[in-house]
């Protein structure tokens, strides 16, 4: 399948406050890509037609103030080639345990004796966990396996691509399932399930964040989306954490940590909270009382 990027040079100076405008409004399409050394910025977006780069465009450009950035230039990638720039990027990591492994590296892989991989292939949907919101979750997720064991259900509200759900059930984590409010994650979600011989173990489902928590409570509840949409559904997202359970929030602003916090906080004031940052992200951690 070819694909088609657009990419519109902008003004260095304008890079960190183009790059939280595209957060904020979930555009995850576009991103920001600096060349420090020539002092030059980009802000790049790939899709599948270029009717949908000239639509995207137009959304983009309404929401985003775009005074000093250059035109738009388009080209057509095939497969092979966008494949392979994701390649450049991806490397593979470990956290206690588990791996991150990019699957054209399977042939050579060890794997030590009471570890586990995760196979990535990376694509237009699918995350490779490089990202530090999503580390964020899994080493909260690696670290309760190693502190509580792997007894009880597991919800990746929002799963994406699936890899805290799947990296969930790499660790040994036997009731676990996703859901995301796009039918295009679900299929993708779905794929790697496969790719990782866990088809028809996790379950992924199509809900967003009142349908999809309609379930049995969760013993450890992940939920790495963007603060405002944390907030919005703090109720929801709190009252789906069984006694004892854990909520892992992930996808926040280190700035916009208290928010989201003080959110959490007016829903479960007896619930305890950890954070931590990494980058120019943070976490939330809240633990039900039993």
């Amino acid at each position: 399948m070819d694909l088609h990027e657009l990419r519109v040079e902008i003004p260095t100076s304008t890079v960190e406050a183009v790059d939280e405008l595209l957060l904020e409004h979930g555009l995850e399409n576009w991103s920001v890509f600096e060349d420090v050394i020539e002092k030059r910025a980009w802000v790049v977006g790939m899709f599948e037609s270029l009717a949908a780069a000239e639509a995207r465009w137009a959304e983009l450009r309404a929401i985003v103030p775009t005074e000093g950035w250059g035109s738009a230039q388009t080209r057509t990638l095939g497969e092979k080639e966008w494949r392979d720039s994701y390649k450049a990027h991806f490397k593979a990591w470990k956290f206690g345990p588990l791996h991150w492994v990019p699957v054209w590296e399977r042939e050579n892989f060890k794997l030590n004796a009471g570890e586990a991989v995760l196979w990535l292939d990376p694509g237009l949907a699918f995350g490779t966990g490089n990202h530090e919101t999503t580390r964020l979750c899994v080493e909260r997720l690696v670290t309760l396996a190693a502190e509580r064991g792997t007894n009880g259900r597991v919800v990746d509200a929002g799963c994406g691509s699936g890899i805290l759900a799947l990296s969930a059930a790499k660790l040994g984590f036997g009731n676990v399932c996703g859901f995301d409010n796009d039918p295009e994650a679900v299929r993708v979600s779905q794929e790697n399930a496969e790719l990782n011989g866990l088809g028809g173990v996790v379950e992924f489902y199509e809900g967003d964040l009142t349908t999809g928590l309609k379930t049995d409570s969760a013993d450890i509840l992940m939920a790495n989306i963007l603060a405002n949409v944390l907030i919005r559904y703090a109720k929801e997202l709190v009252t789906a954490v069984a006694p004892g359970g854990v909520l892992i929030l992930s996808g926040i602003l280190a700035v916009e940590t208290q928010s989201v916090i003080d959110a959490f906080r007016a829903e479960a004031p007896d619930w305890g909270v950890d954070s931590r940052v990494l980058g120019e992200w943070s976490d939330v951690v809240l633990t039900r009382p039993t």
